[in-house]
């Protein structure tokens, strides 16, 4: 876990609500694949009197049972475990259930990819993990009280793809698919679409970052952050 330190500056954060939704104290749950930062983020949030990490799970399997089970107002959600199911995928399961807890993501990937999947899922706001603990605290008291908790920079990236027409979430699953060097049919059998619906995908592609290529499309959007190099 990065050392966290600095001014808070979360939108939609201007009051701090008096309540997590089930009380005075907010309940939270860790889902993190790492022990360590696990314990970096408890430590730190111990000290707040209003908050209370009620357990820890290691996989994204382990934090839908532990949501389903009640009693906590916000799950911190890694995007990448080691299991099949990742942390996009367990969001969309948890606030899939009725009383469903508030999902808020605390990951160290920030592409376009990773923020829109967490958003279409269903989190509640989404921050990176060198975040400054006054920004955290302040996001899991917005998250609880209902409200979007964007880390400002994570705000910024929805906003800056240079000018050009912003990719639909499913296009930036196609480009990503690509990006890993799979055909149009592995693509379709991936994403359950038609090898022409596939195609259609691309043509919005290329239109909308301005190339001609599959190439030249990973290597755009690559360089304006839309998905990940690695």
């Amino acid at each position: 876990m990065s050392s966290m330190s600095g001014a808070s500056g979360i939108s939609g954060a201007d009051d701090v609500p008096e309540t997590g939704g089930r009380g005075d104290t907010i309940r939270l749950v860790l889902a993190d694949d790492h022990p360590v930062v696990r314990a970096g983020v408890r430590a730190m949030l111990e000290s707040e009197p209003d908050l209370e990490v009620v357990d820890e799970v290691d996989t994204a399997d382990a934090a839908v049972r532990r949501a389903s089970q009640g009693g906590i107002d916000v799950v911190l959600m890694d995007l990448q475990f080691p299991t099949r199911m990742q942390g996009a995928e367990a969001t969309r399961h948890i606030r899939s259930a009725l009383d469903a807890p508030r999902v808020l993501v605390l990951t160290n990937y920030d592409t376009d990819a990773d923020i829109l999947g967490a958003i279409e899922a269903g989190a509640s706001g989404y921050l990176l993990k060198d975040a400054p603990p006054a920004e955290l605290v302040e996001a899991i008291r917005t998250a609880a009280g209902g409200e979007p908790a964007f880390a400002p920079g994570v705000s910024s990236r929805l906003e800056a793809n240079s000018g050009l027409e912003r990719l639909t979430g499913r296009e930036v699953e196609v480009l990503q698919l690509v990006a890993g060097g799979n055909s149009n049919r592995d693509i379709g059998k991936a994403l359950f679409l038609s090898e022409a619906t596939v195609k259609s995908h691309l043509v919005h592609i290329f239109a909308k970052l301005e190339v001609g290529s599959r190439t030249a499309a990973v290597a755009r959007a690559r360089d304006l952050g839309v998905i990940r190099s690695d």
